[in-house]
């Protein structure tokens, strides 16, 4: 009977300890989720998704962690959260990976009050990815802009506003090779997505919407960028659904839903070359 007791007083001992080993290991370990070895949830960082808390330090962390010894990798904004950011650039210099995937499914939102946005002098974009060669952003997921309190402003109302500028909802510059799929864009300050500088795009099954009296928020804007091809996609925006700038050539726009907003508008350079379908 002493043996007994014995064993099961040594069995709950290593209970504990394994118990206590556990949560440390979901703590410090990032790929213990069932997502796949190279995924970086941002859950694991820091950040908590209740949409109020400001959770940008959380994928900072994360995205620190998607070093470049890790292959392939997955970074995961989880479907079942709402997270705020303020103003954010992710950059491949950091992770240097020719196959890094962005798995937005839950909702991302920014600050609702302009004065509460964290740029030196200029917000160019809320969230921005830049300097990428391989790059998959993918999800059922949701990117908000919380534009509504932008479009009230002007330079005589906040003088701040005028200084910060309204800025792009997501920026993907000096990049190529990308594709972006499936996800929904919603009420951007300004533009909601902007090609920059950027070669090979490919963008697919997106959804981008805002008021049809929403000023300045076209649905997507290329500006000197090549080999971009835009289809089965629906653009109900206040302004235009397609803006195609200075110094880009090769646009392929294909079965568009596009309305309310102003249809496709380009800058028609002697260089210039693009095909709507």
């Amino acid at each position: 009977m002493a043996t007994l007791k014995i064993f099961f007083f040594v069995l709950l001992i290593q209970c504990t300890i394994f118990t206590g080993s556990s949560r440390q290991l979901k703590k410090s370990n990032i790929n213990i989720d069932s997502y796949g070895d190279n995924t970086v949830n941002v859950i694991s960082f820091g950040a908590i998704g209740d949409g109020k808390k400001d959770d940008s330090k959380g994928f900072k962390r994360a995205w620190d962690a998607c070093d470049s010894s890790t292959p392939s990798p997955t970074f995961l904004v989880p479907q079942g959260k709402t997270f705020l950011l303020q103003p954010l650039t992710f950059n491949r210099k950091h992770c240097n990976s020719n196959n890094i995937t962005f798995q937005i499914d839950g909702r991302i939102i920014a600050p609702t009050k302009p004065s509460t946005w964290e740029c030196n002098t200029n917000c160019h974009h809320w969230i921005g990815l830049m300097n990428f060669d391989g790059l998959h952003i993918q999800g059922s997921g949701t990117i908000n802009g919380q534009g509504d309190n932008w479009w009230k402003l002007s330079c005589k109302d906040n003088q701040k506003s005028c200084q910060l500028r309204k800025p792009t909802g997501f920026m993907i510059g000096h990049s190529k090779n990308v594709d972006i799929k499936g996800l929904t864009f919603e009420d951007s300050p300004k533009m909601h997505i902007a090609f920059e500088d950027s070669t090979s795009i490919h963008a697919t099954q997106l959804t981008i919407k805002a008021p049809g009296n929403s000023p300045n928020t076209d649905g997507i804007h290329i500006q000197r960028s090549t080999n971009v091809s835009i289809h089965n996609t629906t653009i109900q925006t206040g302004d235009d659904c397609i803006s195609i700038g200075d110094g880009s050539k090769y646009i392929n726009i294909t079965n568009i839903e596009c309305g309310p907003g102003h249809g496709i508008r380009y800058t028609l350079l002697q260089s210039s070359s693009f095909l709507v379908l």
